[in-house]
Order: C-alpha cells, then structure tokens, then sequence
C-alpha cells in the first residue's frame, strides 16, 4: 500500500485516524495497540511472508532492551557482551536478507577466475524496509545500554518500530524522539490544528511525488535505460539525464518524509525533520547536514563517534569519516556502485575539511564565493548521483564520458532518445523544481509560517482570509495531485 494510492488516501488512513482518536478517547493503551496493529497491517499489505521477521525482530529485540539497561542485575561486563551479542544478531540478519548474494556473487568472480565452479546464489528475497527497522532497534539497544531508555510498555516499543508513516522508508527514529508521546495522554485526543496543518503536509508531499518527482523520473529513466541498452549519450543528454534524476531523488524521497510527517501530525505525533533545503548547500559539510537528517545523525552517533571520531589525531578522523561514507554507501544497497558512491561524498567530506583546516583556517568564507561554493557543492552531489543511479559502473563511465563532452557536444538533449511526452513540459517540471529546491523553504516551516500568516498584522479578518487562501490552495493541489494516481508509482528508498 503506497501513501501515493486510493486505498491509502480513501480506505486505510480514514480508518485508522478514526479508530485511532475513538479509541484514544476511552483508553489510550488500547489506542496505542490498536495503532501497532494497524501498522503491522499497513506492513503486511507489502509482503504477508516478510512480517514474521518483522515481529520476531521486535520481540527478540525488547528482551534484548531489558537485558541491557544498568537497572539490570547483570554486571557492565555482562552488558557489553550482550549488547555485543545484540548487535551481532541484528547486522548478521540484515547481511543476510540484504547482502547475501552480493557478497556469494564477488566471491564467484574469484572462484571462476581460478577455474573453480561457483557457489549457488541464496536469492533471498529483500523484505521491504528492513535497514530501517534494524537501524532504529539498534539505536534503541545501544540507548537501552547507554541507560537512557526509560519508558518500558512492550505495547508502545512495538508502536515504535512499526508506525506505518516511518516504516517502509523512514525516518531512522529514536525511542527519546517517540516514546514520550506515545505516553502523552493529550496524543490521543484530536488536536484540529494539528491535523489541518498534517494534511497541508502531506499534500505538499504527494504534489511533489506526483507532480515533479515522477516527472523527472521519466526523462532520467530513459536516459539511464537507453545507456545501459547501448546508447551513447552525447553532452545535452547526460547533463539533462543527470540533473532529473538529482531533482527526482529529491523529491521523491523529501515527498515521501513530507507525507510521513504530516500523517504522523494528524494523529498528534511529531516525526523529526529529514531534509532542509539540501541543495542549497554551500559545502558537502553542510549538505549532510541537510540530506537524511537521521541517517546521517545515526551515521554520527552510532559509528563515526564509537570508531573514535576525531579523538584520535587527525589522520584517524579523516579515515574514521571516510569509512563511515563507505558503510553509508553500502547501507543503500548491495552494489559496489553505493560503494563508491559513499566512497565519493568520504573523499569529499575529507578534502572539504582538510581545507577548512588548512586554507581557510578559520575565516569566514567571503560573500563573493557563495554562489561558487554552491555551484561546486552541486556538481559535486550530482557527479556522485550518477554511480548512485546506474546499474553498473559501465553505465556510469558512459554518463561520465557524456558529461565531459567525449561522446560528442551535442547540446540538443533529445537527440538519442525520444520522449514520451512534450519537450515544453519537461523543461517547465526542471524550472519549477530547480525553484522549488533552491529559493523556497522547505515544507516542515509550514509548521512555523501558517501560524504567522494567520496572525498577519493582528488583525481577525485579514487572518481568516489568509487561511481560506491557504486552505483553497491546498484543496486544489491536493485535488490536482489526486487526478495523478492510479499508477504504480512506489518511492524510490523502498529499494533501500
């Protein structure tokens, strides 16, 4: 079940805020497992067969929680080497529903290049949202170790893990971030300006899923499609190609954490903040700032600062820093061309420091340099999308080849391929998602700016005309949005 379908929009969440707030209004434990249930159905809807592993990962996983806070009568030595244990058992899973054949098949290329008959693949299916999950229980397993889990209900830890609007594509939470509200009896009673300003979320959300994101998707999949099939792409093509896919993964995956965090405001629960404004950035430092705000805060947390972080000389932190880009990388899939994509934005983070530290020394860059600073920033990102996206390395060194000019200049970017729908439209998508990217603020300040339009200048009647103009737009975006479905259109993180 996609957030972008009728039977999400019409059937399933419909039912399960009313049954939700119902329920909530008499007991709020039973509102919080009537909730759970509903997020396990959400899950099944996906894949019946992969929910046994869900649920197991969830039970094994609280005992585990129990086992490891300094409450218990186990010694700190004791501790260390269940949680050792615990996270052995939750990466060794994840390796092998994720990475199994990847790593079987780099050993059969050594096999077959020494004349030795390969091993059988495992082709064992990748159920849907696992890195998620396995990321969020293991920040919970060290936090239970660290002693800063407080809050206990088996009911709320299993509401945690599988609340529908963050389980299939994030984002990675923390229990600080969750259990407290799940506690909150205030949670469970309807809060309107909560779910008014859930809905303009999600709304922005779908639009920019539907409206751009799916848009861009199609020009970048024929690009990337047609290389892979042989096509050489010349200049125009691989810049273009490039450029919408960088605009699709962004909205694609910002349109789905939009439409997560205004679900989740419906039902009176804040999701943190995923993206700001990305692409804005002016140095890689601050774009990891910004892009996947809760991967790269577990990345931080939960693997560069226990490698030793920057505590340990500079030579260390700069290795510590590109490993943790590397395992990033290959956290996002099992293909050597996430390897190097996390391998790229390492090298990247390095030299951006290496020359904070050594050239800049502490100055303030120059006003001048911003849009140079960008520029680069920008390049740098899409240069690193291009292996993100293709198939193959193969594929990605004929983009490379394109983009430097080396399959010929041609500026025209339709000339190998042919485009299922108008030129004018693509080229209105790029513009008004270039705008959109780089000059708008990103949708979570709906949660700060509506409440100053409505109060624009004190004054009622200006205020209630400002939130009709603004309740209109919204019914007629979603409206457009809506005319959009009916194809399988599922997020590209999905995959991840």
């Amino acid at each position: 079940m996609l957030f972008n379908s009728y039977a999400f929009i019409f059937v399933y969440f419909p039912i399960v805020v009313i049954g939700f707030f119902l329920i909530g209004w008499r007991n709020t434990r039973a509102a919080a497992g009537f909730l759970a249930l509903a997020s396990l159905f959400f899950y099944g809807w996906w894949s019946v067969k992969a929910l046994p592993l869900l649920v197991g990962s969830i039970c094994i996983n609280y005992w585990f929680g129990l086992r490891l806070t300094p409450q218990n009568e186990r010694s700190d030595a004791g501790r260390k080497r269940m949680l050792v244990v615990a996270l052995t058992v939750n990466l060794v899973v994840l390796g092998i529903f994720k990475y199994a054949d990847f790593f079987v098949a780099n050993i059969n290329d050594g096999l077959v290049a020494a004349g030795i008959a390969p091993l059988p693949l495992l082709h064992v299916a990748l159920p849907i949202g696992i890195s998620f999950y396995t990321f969020t229980q293991i920040a919970f397993l060290v936090d239970c170790w660290q002693g800063k889990v407080r809050e206990r209900s088996f009911v709320h830890y299993v509401l945690f893990v599988t609340y529908f609007p963050h389980l299939i594509a994030g984002p990675v939470l923390h229990h600080a971030q969750m259990m407290p509200q799940f506690a909150n009896p205030a949670t469970y009673r309807i809060d309107t300006n909560k779910f008014a300003l859930g809905l303009a979320i999600f709304t922005f959300g779908l639009a920019k899923k539907l409206l751009i994101a799916d848009k861009m998707g199609q020009y970048a999949d024929m690009v990337f499609h047609g290389v892979q099939g042989g096509t050489v792409p010349g200049l125009g093509s691989s810049w273009f190609g490039v450029l919408a896919y960088t605009l699709q993964i962004y909205f694609d995956f910002s349109g789905y954490s939009d439409m997560a965090v205004g679900l989740s405001l419906c039902l009176g629960v804040h999701l943190p903040l995923n993206f700001n404004s990305p692409y804005k950035s002016t140095s890689i430092i601050d774009f990891w700032r910004r892009w996947h705000i809760s991967l790269s805060t577990f990345l931080r947390d939960y693997l560069y600062i226990p490698l030793g972080g920057n505590r340990l000389g500079e030579a260390r932190r700069y290795f510590n820093l590109f490993l943790t880009m590397l395992l990033g990388g290959l956290w996002h899939g099992a293909a050597w061309t996430f390897v190097i994509w996390g391998a790229l934005h390492g090298a990247f983070l390095v030299v951006n420091h290496l020359w904070n530290a050594k050239v800049r020394k502490g100055r303030p860059p120059s006003r001048w340099s911003v849009p140079l600073r960008w520029l680069l920033t920008f390049l740098c990102v899409m240069v690193a999308w291009v292996v993100f996206r293709a198939d193959s390395m193969t594929t990605a060194m004929h983009l490379y080849k394109g983009m430097l000019g080396l399959n010929g200049t041609e500026l025209t970017a339709f000339t190998e391929f042919n485009i299922p729908y108008r030129k004018p439209e693509f080229f209105q998508t790029l513009l008004v998602g270039l705008f959109i990217c780089l000059a708008l603020p990103p949708t979570i300040t709906l949660q700060r700016w509506v409440p100053q339009v409505q109060r624009l200048a004190q004054r009622p009647q200006l205020s209630r005309v400002a939130t009709v103009l603004i309740a209109l737009f919204c019914v007629v975006l979603l409206g457009l949005s809506i005319s959009k479905l009916g194809t399988y259109s599922p997020f590209l993180y999905f995959q991840f």
